[in-house]
């Protein structure tokens, strides 16, 4: 009786040792510990590196708007999947937005070889526009004035102008919206001018050196 109650307890051992040693990755296949943000200004807007950011699926259900700049800390990839759901016929439709990001970072593993997130992350650095333009005045007397973007908002730029380049490449295309998606990551982590992203991040750049 006794060896029989030893012998679960060393399962149960056995059991906690291997609970213990499952390391964290996206969609069980890419791992968070060697992602980096290259631009130092945005590391801490860009969250990667908390424990409680590292999920399986980027659906945390979590209240990121509850607080100021609390969203800060909502893990990157579910903020694209959150950008994904803009228009009214994709408000609240997050399981579909989940499984475009999913196949979008298959191709985007596939076609470059490196670890999806990482090329995420590039990308969103790359899309957010260092200056921008405000207006100045009321009424009649008002002009536009170049400032300086926060970190955060730049971020947030970089999210949206990359969900939009993929909605509008995927309108009325042979494509789908997966694979648009993954083409303006790709694209934009390069820097490239073929995305849509960068195009308006120059664009908002040129306005605002214009209006110094």
């Amino acid at each position: 009786m006794a060896s029989g109650w030893e012998d679960d307890k060393a399962a149960v051992v056995d059991i906690q040792e291997e609970k213990k040693e499952v390391e964290v990755k996206l969609f069980g296949k890419w791992d968070y510990s060697s992602l980096e943000v290259r631009d130092s200004t945005l590391t801490d807007y860009i969250s990667i590196s908390q424990k409680k950011v590292r999920t399986f699926v980027p659906h945390t259900a979590g209240r990121w708007q509850k607080k100021r700049f609390r969203k800060a800390l909502c893990p990157i990839i579910e903020r694209l999947v959150d950008s994904l759901m803009m228009h009214g016929r994709n408000t609240g439709k997050k399981m579909m937005a989940v499984r475009i990001v999913r196949q979008a970072l298959e191709i985007i593993h596939l076609l470059t070889g490196e670890n999806p997130i990482q090329v995420v992350i590039n990308a969103v650095s790359n899309s957010g526009p260092r200056e921008d333009s405000t207006r100045i005045g009321t009424g009649g007397v008002a002009r536009r004035q170049a400032v300086d973007v926060a970190p955060l908002r730049r971020v947030n730029m970089g999210v949206y102008l990359i969900c939009c380049g993929a909605r509008s490449a995927a309108f009325r295309n042979i494509k789908t919206v997966s694979e648009c998606l993954a083409d303006e990551i790709i694209n934009a982590s390069k820097g490239s001018a073929n995305s849509y992203a960068i195009k308006k991040k120059d664009e908002i750049e040129r306005i605002a050196k214009g209006n110094r």
